[in-house]
């Protein structure tokens, strides 16, 4: 059964830091270019950041560019997103995807790109 499961959410105060993972099981990972997708309350779904199937780029939006860092290490079938300085808007709950296409340019925050999700991981940002 193919499966991403994100974990390492929780709330942290404003300025404070989380380590979010998502672990792949049932496909090798190492194919698949990588995403993260908050969905806060009451909003769409948008991406934040990508990764291509090797790790060797990355890209941000402006809203997270210098705060969030994306990894992923394909021989533990994991990603992270790291996120440092968080603020009261990044409340979220944080997902990642898996697209087996190459994310180009815009396809990075594109939902509509990625074949596999997962759940989900809570994020609440708040003093």
């Amino acid at each position: 059964q193919l499966q991403l499961v994100e974990s390492g959410g929780g709330l942290v105060q404003p300025g404070g830091s989380l380590r979010l993972s998502c672990a792949a099981s049932g496909f090798h990972m190492g194919y698949y270019a990588i995403g993260w997708f908050p969905q806060a309350p009451g909003k769409e779904r948008e991406g934040v950041g990508c990764t291509t199937s090797g790790g060797g780029r990355t890209k941000y939006t402006d809203s997270v560019k210098g705060r969030f860092t994306i990894s992923r290490d394909n021989a533990k079938s994991a990603a992270y997103l790291q996120m440092n300085s968080l603020k009261t808007e990044d409340t979220a709950v944080y997902s990642c995807a898996a697209s087996l296409r190459p994310v180009v340019g815009s396809d990075c925050y594109n939902i509509y790109y990625y074949d596999y999700w997962g759940q989900g991981t809570q994020v609440t940002v708040s003093s």
